[in-house]
């Protein structure tokens, strides 16, 4: 069965007119359940991320303060959110849901996070709507548990993923790839293990083609027993933060290339939703839900 963790708090109010679209952490269930591509007993509620498995991804100071809510202004800026201990809660069961996510993949092949993918939390700061790296929390969990050992992120959100670059900076049992638009932020990027840039613009023809040109040639080099998927819809040429020119059509396929991937090699994947951030909210959620709808139609 496909499971998928989702928490009330997901959707936890920001002041008015802020620009970031939690309405979609409400709406994507909805819609799922509405078509029937999922059942009740498909939505599991995650629990708090224990400490120690934070700390394996984050450092300490950072944490405390984190929690304590003693970041300085400077660093709660570059959060782009205003700091409350409900979005710290938020993100903490964020992480939570993935690490149990990463178990029922384990256990079913595939299972999804209709929240995470907050890929821009470095070891020891937040920064643009990200404060706690869910998958690379995820991640080390899955290693200390001795539940995986060799690990790929894949990451095809129009963003670097460059937090998790960095925390896993030196580690080879942890493959970092970021496909991402070249004029994106962050502007300043971090070197992941491979990053592939696109220029302005760039639909689906080149972008479908270079995935498949890279992302088996990966695998194949690599031997991952777990990835991890960030399925980012901010790729969709509709995207007010994103610059490429792909589809919601384009998109669909990206996503059933990867996922499909992983199931023929008998990969276990953990899918965490990252962004989307189109003008009409019915792009976001169709966008998002086709993610949803392929992995029932390809595992179950």
């Amino acid at each position: 069965m496909l499971k998928i963790a989702y928490h009330p708090i997901y959707k936890h109010p920001l002041p008015e007119g802020h620009r970031f679209p939690m309405e979609k952490y409400e709406l994507l269930p909805r819609q799922l359940l509405h078509e029937g591509t999922c059942k009740a007993e498909n939505f599991f509620e995650p629990v708090a991320a224990q400490e120690q498995y934070i700390l394996n991804a984050h450092t300490e100071d950072y944490y405390r303060d984190l929690v304590n809510l003693d970041l300085d202004a400077r660093a709660v800026r570059k959060t782009g959110f205003p700091l409350s201990k409900a979005l710290v809660k938020r993100e903490i069961i964020i992480a939570g849901g993935t690490i149990r996510a990463c178990e029922y993949a384990l256990e079913h092949g595939v299972a999804m996070n209709i929240a995470g993918g907050t890929h821009h939390a470095y070891s020891g700061h937040g920064e643009a709507f990200c404060l706690l790296n869910d998958q690379a929390i995820a991640a080390r969990y899955l290693q200390q548990k001795k539940l995986a050992e060799k690990i790929l992120i894949v990451d095809l959100d129009v963003h670097q993923g460059n937090g998790t670059a960095e925390i896993f900076e030196g580690d080879d049992s942890v493959f970092t790839f970021s496909m991402h638009g070249k004029n994106n932020y962050p502007f300043k990027k971090e070197r992941s293990d491979l990053d592939i840039e696109f220029p302005d613009g760039t639909g689906d023809e080149e972008y479908l083609s270079i995935l498949n040109e890279n992302l088996p040639k990966l695998i194949e080099e690599q031997r991952p027993d777990f990835i991890f998927y960030l399925s980012g819809v901010d790729i969709i040429s509709s995207d007010k933060l994103g610059k490429l020119g792909c589809t919601v059509e384009g998109c669909k396929q990206r996503d059933l290339f990867v996922l499909q991937m992983c199931k023929d090699l008998k990969i276990p994947v953990e899918v965490s939703m990252g962004g989307g951030y189109s003008p009409e909210i019915k792009t976001i959620i169709e966008a998002h839900a086709n993610t949803y709808r392929l992995a029932q139609e390809i595992w179950f």
